[in-house]
């Protein structure tokens, strides 16, 4: 938060603002001065407390060395902070130093400074050239990268890694090196000094030197930390200790036992270890644990469908006194072969072309059942449910469904397929009333209702592929044996044209010329070559 009101106020600055700003710069400088102190007292107790923890240990070799680095950091941390405090100072002096009626009770208070409003000593101290060559601005950039290198060279002894070293990087940079700037094309170019004090207010240029020494103090945070987890790092201390319970299964059928063992594990904090199966390594979390994952396999199942398998698990670990220590067991499990289960309302056969829905469920995969299907000489759709499949013939040839789980092949299933069954065609004076066939009709009878009826076993196997409608017919008045008139029609019919001319005794000659069935997924289609003929009596 605070380098962010820095990097705010300093653009307001290149502005030009108000005073009001500077005094931001004020408030600013306090309270990263502020922040920085008790940074300074948290490194100090972390260095106290590797002192006592080397202590307690009983001030072994590799220990004191861990201390050393941390004393010999704490101690250039001070005094670089030291000789930033002291070029402060210096900064105050050349600004004018403090109003004469604040020089004792306001002293190192800021919003008080002769200069406070003045925008050019300050940037011109620090890009001064003193005797020999050397200006100020160019001492603190050494001081501030050379006090970086000096981290990461410490931090390299003894032994961190690249990650952790690329945090340490210069702290002071030029314009053309430094992310912020280095695409402004205002600042290219610029130097160190020029960049961070150049037209600044004395406020701004104090508030830059502290925020400078906090990042100082963020490496000192940092490397301190990295040393404190050093020390007794060659210990196994079981400091995580949790119960463990191993049940013979999770899951447990209604009136059988539920059969576990109950122990203590204990883990370290401080330890990470490796952890391989079958020389095959696992990936190891912050708190030591790991988590083995594999497809289990097998081809070489017994009478009860179950296979043995084994493997090796092996943890390492560095013990005290730095030996590499590997504990193994060799571990049993049983893999038990998936058999389906398929729920149909026929699995003997399919019908063509039509949605036949079934549930193939694999139970011993649980709830790592995951199904994907596919099928020769057919389609396949997954229905709303997990294990829910509709197969849709093409032909009618052998269809066979192949299902898999994970990617792994569960097993095949091979249906026979059947043609759809015709509709049969009744003829009805009403919606509820069929005409009997027997005696005929009136012949004033002003409209009859054509009909096709599903095979019963096909509508209850399949009742969304079983909804026929008569899309085109023929009704024709025959007497005499000669055919009086013709109209085509279709399933509800006006047969007035007809009746007009009717007498008794004369027949209608009904010829069904099409046939249209919707299927599941609500498409019609016409039903085949299909053809009747009805003869109906008129009285």
């Amino acid at each position: 938060m605070i380098g962010m009101m820095y990097l705010v106020l300093t653009a307001l600055l290149a502005m030009n603002v108000s005073n009001t700003v500077i005094d931001k710069f004020v408030f600013l400088n306090d309270s990263i001065v502020q922040a920085n102190g008790e940074t300074a007292m948290r490194n100090i107790e972390l260095v106290q407390d590797i002192q006592a923890a080397v202590s307690e240990l009983g001030d072994r070799s590799d220990d004191v060395a861990v201390q050393d680095a941390a004393m010999e950091i704490r101690g250039e941390t001070k005094r670089v902070m030291d000789a930033i405090d002291n070029l402060k100072d210096t900064l105050v002096d050349v600004s004018g130093g403090y109003l004469d009626e604040y020089e004792q009770t306001y002293k190192g208070d800021a919003k008080h400074l002769v200069g406070k409003t003045d925008y050019d000593k300050l940037g011109s101290y620090m890009k001064a050239i003193e005797e020999g060559g050397k200006g100020h601005g160019l001492r603190l950039k050494a001081l501030l990268n050379g006090y970086a290198e000096m981290i990461k060279i410490t931090m390299q002894n003894e032994g961190a890694d690249d990650s952790e070293l690329i945090h340490y990087t210069p702290i002071a940079l030029d314009a053309n090196d430094d992310p912020l700037y280095n695409s402004d094309p205002n600042q290219k170019g610029k130097k160190f000094a020029t960049v961070s004090f150049d037209a600044s207010p004395t406020p701004a240029g104090l508030a830059t030197l502290s925020e400078f020494q906090s990042r100082l103090l963020s490496y000192e945070t940092r490397a301190l930390a990295s040393l404190a987890r050093k020390v007794g790092a060659e210990d196994i201390k079981f400091d995580q200790i949790v119960p463990m319970v191993l049940p013979e299964s999770k899951y447990v059928a209604a009136g059988s036992k539920y059969i576990a063992k109950m122990f203590i594990a204990a883990s370290s904090s401080g330890v990470t270890p490796s952890m391989k199966y079958n020389e095959t390594d696992i990936e190891v979390d912050a708190s030591g644990k790991g988590v083995l994952e594999f497809t289990a396999n097998a081809t070489d199942y017994d009478e009860n469908l179950q296979a043995r398998k084994t493997f090796i698990a092996s943890i390492s670990v560095t013990m005290p006194g730095g030996r590499d220590t590997t504990f193994t067991d060799e571990i049993e499990y049983f893999v038990v072969k998936p058999v389906m289960q398929i729920q149909s309302a026929s699995v003997s056969a399919l019908y063509l072309n039509c949605g036949n829905k079934m549930n193939v469920l694999v139970p011993a995969l649980g709830t790592a059942y995951n199904p994907e299907f596919s099928a020769s000489n057919g389609k396949t759709l997954k229905g709303t449910e997990k294990g829910q499949v509709i197969i849709i013939p093409s032909s009618k040839k052998e269809v066979t469904l192949s299902v898999s789980s994970g990617g792994n092949v569960i097993g095949s299933r091979t249906f026979g397929v059947r043609g759809i069954p015709a509709p049969e065609i009744k003829v009805y004076l009403s919606a509820t009333k069929e005409v009997n066939m027997k005696t005929g009709i009136s012949s004033k009878t002003p409209r009859i209702f054509l009909k096709p009826i599903p095979d019963e076993g096909f509508a209850q196997f399949l009742p969304d592929d079983a909804k026929f409608r008569i899309a085109q017919a023929e009704i024709t008045l025959v007497s005499g044996g000669l055919g009086r008139k013709t109209i085509t029609v279709g399933e509800q019919v006006n047969l007035a044209p007809l009746m007009a001319q009717a007498r008794k005794g004369d027949q209608l000659n009904i010829e069904i010329k099409k046939v249209q069935r919707q299927n599941f997924k609500g498409d019609v289609e016409d039903f085949g070559n299909f053809q009747r003929f009805i003869n109906i009596s008129l009285n």
